[in-house]
């Protein structure tokens, strides 16, 4: 009974002390609709006065609620290094783009301003650039570099997991040419689109920059690719590439190199 008791009694310690992750409705007033995200605090939420934010972004056909259905272990990562992880949904195939075909696809203004500004007055956080980064896999990495390069008054810190860094070689994938029109009709938009396009927004340590993929990910050359471009252009930048493919084995891996990276470069 007494060894019953501890553990229940350890049981309810863990718990109480466990992040807490809230479903919350946001609004975009330029897609004039609700949107869900995740928003994971520290145990400690209510002791703290304010915490830095990661915005963590789902890959294609994905949602807000990906991220911790798949790797819960981002409730303890937000306790180990005092972070809120907020994280949206993207609809399942807007890259984080304001789409030029699409006039009710803008997630780039949802996430980069909306959400955002419906963070900073909902919770406690350091409404400040040097406190707040963005990271995602996937469509979510594409989306995370994309959005910090557009918006380094917004971001300080960028990472991607696998990211769709130049979606020119898929032309014909992921449903982009319901955003962007066929690559073969409209290669400015495809051009625009691509953050390996986007370096020349880039001053040397404008952005703290972490770019990860796996060898045998079908995203790998063009991830290489911008590693080499960024090298060449002298931005400074952190770039693994380990074993490893498009899946969330290696993604619930790779997050734990992101937060690490992103939490020693943020400035709180």
């Amino acid at each position: 009974m007494k060894q019953l008791l501890l553990s229940l009694f350890v049981l309810i310690a863990l718990n109480a002390a466990a992040a807490n992750v809230d479903t919350v409705k946001t609004y975009s007033p330029s897609m004039k609709k609700e949107i869900k995200a995740v928003v994971v605090t520290p145990a400690n939420y209510k002791e703290k006065s304010k915490f830095a934010v990661v915005y963590l972004l789902h890959g294609y056909s994905g949602n807000y609620a990906n991220w911790v259905n798949s790797v819960p272990a981002i409730k303890a990562l937000a306790d180990q290094h005092q972070l809120i992880i907020v994280c949206p949904d993207g609809n399942y195939n807007s890259w984080y783009l304001d789409s030029p075909e699409l006039p009710n696809s803008k997630y780039e203004t949802y996430v980069a301003h909306e959400l955002v500004k419906w963070i900073d007055g909902n919770y406690k956080t350091i409404a400040d650039k040097k406190a707040r980064a963005i990271t995602g896999l996937s469509m979510g990495g594409h989306g995370a570099l994309y959005l910090a390069f557009k918006h380094q008054d917004i971001f300080s810190v960028a990472g991607s997991m696998s990211g769709g860094v130049d979606i020119r070689p898929f032309p014909n994938n992921w449903d982009m040419t319901k955003l962007l029109g066929t690559y073969a009709a409209k290669p400015t938009n495809w051009d625009n689109a691509s953050v390996i396009n986007l370096t020349n927004l880039l001053t040397p340590n404008s952005l703290a920059l972490i770019v990860q993929c796996g060898t045998e990910d079908f995203f790998y050359k063009v991830n290489v690719a911008l590693h080499e471009k960024l090298t060449y252009q002298n931005i400074p930048h952190t770039f693994i590439a380990n074993p490893g493919a498009h899946n969330w084995k290696y993604w619930a891996d790779a997050i734990h190199y992101q937060l690490v990276f992103i939490k020693a470069n943020l400035k709180e």
